[in-house]
């Protein structure tokens, strides 16, 4: 009973801090919209690189112990399959090495490297946008403070008395942009920090599958057991 007391205080706080919210970006001045528009358009970057690189991420381990496996019983083209079947930059880097498997080893390093290199940049594609967008949010932010500041001096100026009230009043509304732009390129920088995280783990797993594969393709031509290792470390765990 008391937490069905509870629950339209709660919604009433929510809702007096939203006009609260309301208010200060309308006492802002027209500075505010820059920066709630690059707020805007820098999260909806955000939420597309992080929903890609979560598609992007796979379980680099198992993804490794089927090719091995497609290897041994079916060869390159089983291999290029399970490759083709899976998603993410690790799967097509992997097919770029096996297309190159007949023409030796140094072919498939030198088609990994380059493949590597391109599957890295579709990976960062869209974080120098939102790196530009947490910029630009407190630039935004201070432009509009030096211009508040400037109109708070003209009223002071035309008054011809310095109010306390006049004065406090002007800055005021003229940091409210300063404070907006920083909030707005704090959200922002956490969004981006956790892309490149993500980014680094991924490419990561892409070089350390790439030498898996090298080793196995090795194995192949002189005839050992590719999954050996992992058979003998079954029992163990």
């Amino acid at each position: 009973m008391e937490l069905l007391l509870m629950l339209p205080q709660a919604a009433a706080g929510n809702e007096g801090f939203i006009n609260v919210l309301v208010q200060r970006f309308n006492e802002g001045g027209d500075f505010m919209w820059p920066v709630l528009i690059a707020l805007i358009i820098g999260l909806a970057i955000a939420f597309e690189r992080i929903i890609t690189l979560n598609l992007a991420d796979i379980n680099t381990r198992r993804f490794i112990l089927n090719v091995k496996k497609a290897l041994e019983e079916g060869g390159i083209q089983a291999a290029e399959e399970v490759c083709a079947k899976t998603r993410g930059p690790v799967a097509s880097v992997f097919q770029a090495g096996l297309l190159r498997a007949d023409e030796g080893i140094e072919a498939v390093e030198k088609a990994i490297v380059s493949y590597g290199a391109i599957e890295m940049s579709f990976l960062e594609r869209g974080l120098v946008w939102l790196s530009l967008f947490i910029s630009l949010s407190p630039m935004f932010g201070f432009l509009g403070t030096v211009v508040g500041m400037v109109q708070a001096f003209d009223a002071i100026e035309r008054a011809g008395d310095i109010s306390p009230s006049l004065v406090a009043g002007g800055i005021k509304v003229a940091l409210l942009t300063t404070v907006f732009g920083l909030i707005s390129a704090i959200i922002l920088q956490f969004f981006y920090n956790y892309a490149v995280s993500k980014i680094d783990r991924i490419v990561v797993d892409m070089e350390e599958a790439s030498i898996e594969l090298i080793d196995s393709l090795v194995l192949m031509q002189s005839g050992q057991s590719l999954t050996a290792r992992e058979k003998k470390a079954e029992p163990q765990q």
